[in-house]
């Protein structure tokens, strides 16, 4: 069938939603974007989907909504009668047609007979992965794009863990979903017969409490905490997303009294107004924290992304200015925090593991040796570490303590299985709030924190190449290093080659196997203790390039990453002019 056959069909469907008929009406004069929006099914990978709202089987809309929710639906009949009735849990955040795609997930699941469980507001993400677990569920589904800009959406899949699915189970589930031939076809059920049948609960209020009693349980020092509180001054942004609740009642919890709330962005807003990018990792999303913060000298800034899994924080500098903290950065600052104030309690387990992505900082694996702790590497995305927790806590081998990556993802407490900026958010002023008792900032204590590791410092840059051409593009740039071993990278030897696409490392002239799932990712480890990672990302037709390197001061590792970044991108140049 022609994208073209297809949208006739779409357009004499006689019980077509009314305002994607009249869209699709409005779309007949652009034939570029009538094919976009048909040429192909909006691809249900491992993370879910995630595309533009609009009409066309390339879209995000009810009916793509539909096909997704009927392929899990099959995958949970086919489990059985307890499956269905352990159900799913279903949430959404503040992006357009959020509640709608949300109720029509339960209408297709119930129609099939399985329990849904439904959140009657808009939920952080990591609260999703919470509920799961709570309400011994099945599967979760929340409905997010995350920090994309505004007319996307998606649909993330969670497994009974409260983890984002896994590869393999991923591998299933697609095959379900792409099986549902006709989106159009797909039958749902009504909200109100659900409701009667008890196939639809509606939750809030008591997952809420459940899991702020769960927050208490991350706070190591209350009375520390209870003698400095009134005197740290806190900023809070949810950059108009799902956070502003829970961050709020999980900062009282923990004895914070003076926090200010960004008024502009307090308010769920699909359209981002007051942003460029609802994303903490980009500076100028702090723009109006920074203000707020001058006004009141603040010690802390914070700030969520829309579905509230990732955090950002900023604090004054030397200089008294606000810089925001690098996702590294924070994550070193909880964790000497967290592992050094349970060494001083005494309930640091001697089995205690710190979980983090390839290309997240090395300081993170030293602080953890520090306490005689190991740290274990996994693939970027958090599910990879979600799922490790959950083998350890089968296997006992090891005990969780902490996981985070480099793209303000961390995880305190394994009531979670996903990255939570509300644990992370309440931890992070807890840390604040310890350094505030020696007299210091959150900034000097980084640097004591350099001082004592060595001064690491990671960048990341990204080649945006869309299409067709652009995706051939980033396949060149992976194949050229693939093709030509590098010896030596800004006149420092390359000791060690690790390619997750075939499973090897190659170091000293030996080969080893990689217990790592396969991935389309290259790793390069070079004799002055830097490194960089090349890989395409995951869900943007970008090529993203990772760089790690260590030294004895800021100056010098300042020095070491410009010096690393300038010769791979240099080699990516020329990888790319080749193709010419």
């Amino acid at each position: 069938m022609t994208w073209q056959t297809t949208v006739q069909k779409w357009l004499y469907y006689p019980h077509l939603d009314k305002e994607l008929k009249q869209q699709l009406l409005e779309m007949q004069a652009n034939e570029k974007l009538l094919e976009d929006s048909f040429y192909k099914n909006l691809e249900f990978g491992t993370g879910g989907m995630r595309g533009e709202i609009g009409p066309g089987t390339n879209r995000m809309n009810i009916y793509t909504i539909r096909k997704a929710s009927e392929g899990l639906a099959r995958y949970i009949v086919e489990k059985g009668e307890e499956a269905k009735e352990h159900g799913v849990v279903i949430a959404y955040d503040s992006r357009h047609k959020s509640p709608e795609f949300a109720l029509e997930v339960a209408k297709t699941v119930g129609k099939h007979g399985i329990r849904a469980y439904l959140f009657k507001e808009l939920r952080p993400t990591p609260e999703l992965s919470f509920a799961v677990r709570y309400l011994g569920a099945f599967a979760g589904v929340v409905i997010t794009a995350s920090h994309n800009p505004p007319e996307y959406n998606g649909f993330k899949v969670y497994g009974e863990d409260g983890g984002q699915i896994p590869p393999a189970i991923a591998d299933v589930l697609i095959e379900y979903v792409n099986a549902v031939e006709d989106e159009l076809a797909v039958d749902v059920a009504s909200e109100q017969e659900l409701i009667e049948t008890g196939l639809l609960v509606y939750i809030g209020e008591e997952i809420d409490a459940a899991y702020i009693a769960q927050l208490k349980t991350i706070q190591l020092n209350p009375e520390l905490v209870a003698s400095v509180a009134k005197d740290v001054n806190i900023v809070f942004s949810p950059l108009h997303g799902t956070a502003n609740m829970l961050v709020r009642k999980g900062l009282e919890a923990f004895g914070f009294q003076n926090v200010t709330v960004v008024k502009e962005q307090e308010q769920p807003d699909p359209n981002f107004s007051t942003v460029a990018s609802p994303n903490p990792e980009e500076h100028a999303a702090f723009a109006l924290a920074m203000e707020y913060g001058e006004k009141i000298n603040a010690d802390l800034l914070m700030a969520t992304d829309p579905d509230a899994d990732r955090l950002g924080v900023a604090v004054k500098n030397q200089d008294g200015e606000y810089v925001v903290l690098t996702g590294n950065q924070m994550g070193a600052l909880m964790l000497e925090y967290l592992l050094s104030q349970k060494q001083a309690k005494g309930i640091l387990p001697a089995n205690g593991v710190v979980l983090k992505t390839i290309v997240t900082s090395e300081i993170g694996r030293e602080i953890a040796a520090h306490y005689g702790l190991e740290t274990i590497d996994t693939l970027t995305g958090f599910k990879f570490i979600g799922e490790k927790i959950g083998e350890f806590e089968r296997t006992k081998e090891y005990t969780f303590q902490f996981g985070y990556e480099e793209s303000y993802g961390y995880l305190i407490g394994d009531f979670v299985r996903d990255k939570d900026a509300v644990q992370s958010a309440i931890f992070a002023a807890e840390v604040a709030a310890y350094y505030k008792a020696q007299g210091k900032t959150l900034y000097e204590g980084l640097i004591d924190i350099f001082e004592k590791y060595g001064y690491y410092k990671e960048s990341l840059r990204s080649l945006t190449l869309k299409g067709k051409e652009g995706a051939e593009r980033i396949a060149h740039i992976m194949s050229s290093f693939r093709n030509q071993p590098l010896r030596e990278i800004a006149g420092v030897g390359v000791v060690a080659v690790e390619d997750y696409a075939v499973g090897k490392r190659w170091e000293n002239g030996t080969e080893q196997s990689l217990c790592l799932p396969r991935s389309n990712v290259l790793k390069y480890e070079l004799a002055n203790g830097s490194w960089f990672c090349v890989r395409p990302s995951g869900t943007e037709p970008k090529a993203k390039f990772y760089f790690g390197v260590k030294g004895k001061s800021q100056q010098e590792s300042d020095m070491l990453l410009m010096q690393l970044e300038q010769a791979v991108m240099s080699l990516v140049e020329d990888a790319l002019y080749q193709m010419k």
